[in-house]
């Protein structure tokens, strides 16, 4: 197999790679809009690069940061098809089975972060899903469907993804739950059964844990990461949330150094 490492741009540092048990936070560091993720091992295919350019999003529809940056995501897709340069999402899995108890601690440190992102990037947020008695924040179910929906419909991947951020976030509702999807695949027109059959199957598990190791495999440690790789060499144009503005200018200094 072959290995790949980020080329991190304008002194962006790999950050270390933390374990996570039931007892450990994510980590979120308002200063730099990252949350990190936990250690991941799995068997990975093998990377085969195709020639050419392409924007590579990596996050997690359940990382608070990654719902601060979105509308910038959506001005760089739009910026990247003016250029003609394809824009893939990965998902990255930043708590995949969950198990942090649900108290007043846990939820105090959610609300905390929520806080900040939303003063930073002025994102709405709902506070509805902390009045739940129980709740597991496993966000492998969300990165599964959206796995599952770029399967069926690769270019409505990222508008899927937003939805979900927005149905959790601002509408406290559960993505664990199959039928969280109904409305979205509506607004999409992505036929809802199709989707559904293909959200539980082993086929979309196994694809979404590729998702997860792909990310490790590339020295990505923390959510939001955006990536421009120029054949087999990865670059990144911003690790935590960044602005439109600033992307676009990465990309276009990587495109000068080269």
């Amino acid at each position: 197999m072959r290995f790949f490492q980020l080329v991190f741009f304008l002194n962006i540092l790999i950050a270390p790679i933390m374990s996570q048990t039931a007892e450990i936070l994510v980590e979120c560091d308002p200063e730099t809009g990252l949350c990190t993720i936990p250690d991941f091992t799995a068997e990975l295919e093998e990377v085969s690069w195709k020639s050419g350019e392409e924007i590579i999003y990596v996050g997690d529809p359940m990382c608070s940061w990654c719902w601060g940056i979105s509308p910038h995501l959506n001005a760089l897709q739009r910026y990247g098809r003016e250029q003609a340069i394809p824009f893939t999402i990965l998902m990255g899995g930043l708590r995949p089975g969950g198990g942090q108890e649900w108290n007043q601690e846990f939820k105090d440190f959610l609300k905390h972060h929520w806080d900040e992102v939303s003063k930073r990037s002025g994102q709405p947020f709902g506070f509805d899903l902390f009045e739940q008695e129980e709740f597991n924040y496993d966000t492998e179910p969300a990165c599964r469907a959206v796995v599952t929906a770029r399967s069926i419909a690769p270019g409505k991947a990222l508008n899927f993804y937003e939805l979900v951020q927005h149905h959790f976030y601002v509408q406290s509702n559960d993505p664990k739950e199959v039928d969280f999807y109904r409305p979205i695949c509506d607004e999409l027109s992505i036929d809802f059964e199709a989707f559904a059959g293909k959200f539980t199957s082993p086929e979309m598990k196994e694809a979404t844990q590729q998702d997860f190791g792909k990310s490790r495999q590339w020295g990505v440690s923390g959510f939001p990461t955006v990536i421009y790789r120029k054949d087999d060499q990865l670059y990144a144009i911003a690790r935590g949330y960044a602005e439109f503005a600033e992307m676009k200018d990465r990309l276009r200094a990587i495109g000068e150094e080269r």
